[in-house]
């Protein structure tokens, strides 16, 4: 049997938050700023979606169909490109009918709910999930979480919401000596396929592709395809998983990314022993070969808790009070406010938050969207709260 490289990319943007100042709250009911939602989005398009997605487009005619790829394409991410650039839809929708890419299940909203609400992750993920199947007629069979937020609950968790896989991160502590370049199951979560992010090799294209300190510069496609095909025959799959940014924005058109990307295909398919798969097709073709067993929370980028990422006080406090907010949106019949709700829990607003400004700005926002819900709340007389349903709202 084949060995496989599964390469999938993640695409998220944040929406662009105003400046809102203490004397807005409970005046403004709009953080959102949309002239600067437009102007990225029209930057992520023009220099990575639109070039990346016809070279990945060309390699899957140039090879028949053997080039496949993965995209986790949050629903906040989706909104913005219908609203502002829907020719990029279209383009990831040629990729998708296809039938050689991948579209994963996630968090609507890129929020931390695994951690601190499953009826909201629930929630998020059914949603996303819909508006997947609306856009492109696909129902997604794989979940990524936010960050690759993993542990044991987790994968029972989605594993009883029907899925067949998640991806998640390859942690050396975790492994202790065992390779991420196999299947793995998660304790009590039955059928349920972890795939386990490469993170040497990932790291090499996100980060280091163009470090000129870096012993591996300048990466071609044929020297990077040579440290796959190394891989001895007891590893089924290589699983590479980066943002897609990587490509035109993180990584510049003049590094040379996309001649990269565009050759990687070729260069991989040259070893006869090796094949691109979905996550999907490698679930299908491999035997799960052992347990990853992780009791506490791990996530990607790095090897420490994720609790340990937004261990600042102000972080956490925020984090604390977005959450606590749930117990009114239960109630709440005011989509937009639902929607801001939403729109708040997205983890990049946590990690720039450590800086004082950006942090009072979200807190601000934060405060009156708790007004905003406390006054509704009052206005229907509803102050004593019903038990909280994913089906509420």
């Amino acid at each position: 049997m084949k060995q496989s490289v599964c390469l999938n990319f993640r695409v998220h943007q944040p929406h662009q938050l105003k400046a809102f100042t203490k004397c807005q709250v409970g005046i403004d009911d709009c953080y959102v700023d949309e002239t600067a939602d437009e102007t990225l989005i029209n930057k992520v398009a023009d220099e990575c979606y639109l070039p990346a997605n016809a070279l990945i487009l060309s390699n899957i005619r140039r090879t028949d169909g053997l080039f496949k790829v993965g995209y986790s394409i949050s629903g906040a991410m989706l909104e913005l490109l219908l609203k502002y650039r829907p020719d990029v839809v279209d383009s990831f929708d040629d990729l998708v009918k296809t039938g050689s890419v991948e579209l994963f299940a996630e968090t609507y909203y890129n929020s931390l709910s695994s951690l601190y609400s499953m009826n909201e992750f629930e929630r998020q993920i059914e949603k996303h999930s819909l508006l997947i199947q609306e856009v492109f007629d696909v129902k997604p069979a794989v979940f990524r979480n936010t960050e690759l937020i993993h542990n044991n609950d987790i994968a029972r968790h989605i594993y009883q919401l029907g899925y067949k896989g998640i991806l998640c991160e390859g942690v050396t502590q975790i492994l202790k000596g065992r390779t991420a370049n196999k299947i793995y199951a998660a304790p009590g979560a039955g059928e349920l396929s972890l795939l386990l992010r490469n993170p040497r090799l990932s790291d090499d294209i996100a980060f280091r592709f163009d470090d000129k300190h870096w012993n591996g510069y300048p990466l071609s496609a044929l020297k990077f395809a040579d440290w796959i095909h190394s891989h001895p025959i007891t590893d089924p799959v290589v699983n590479l998983f980066m943002d897609y940014e990587t490509f035109g924005v993180h990584k510049k058109a003049d590094s040379g990314v996309f001649k990269f990307l565009d050759e990687l295909p070729g260069a991989v398919l040259a070893t006869k022993k090796f094949q691109f798969s979905t996550v999907s097709g490698v679930i299908e073709q491999y035997y799960m070969q052992d347990i990853y067993d992780v009791p506490s929370i791990i996530s990607w980028e790095d090897e420490e808790t994720i609790a340990s990422r937004y261990d600042n006080e102000k972080q956490q406090n925020a984090l604390k009070k977005i959450y606590s907010l749930e117990r009114f949106i239960c109630n709440s019949s005011v989509q937009p406010v639902i929607n801001s709700w939403g729109i708040l829990q997205d983890i990049d607003y946590l990690i720039h938050s450590s800086h004082s400004e950006t942090h009072d700005h979200y807190e601000n926002m934060v405060t009156d969207l708790e007004i905003r819900l406390i006054k509704e709340q009052v206005k229907k007389n509803r102050l004593d709260f019903i038990p909280f349903s994913p089906n509420a709202y």
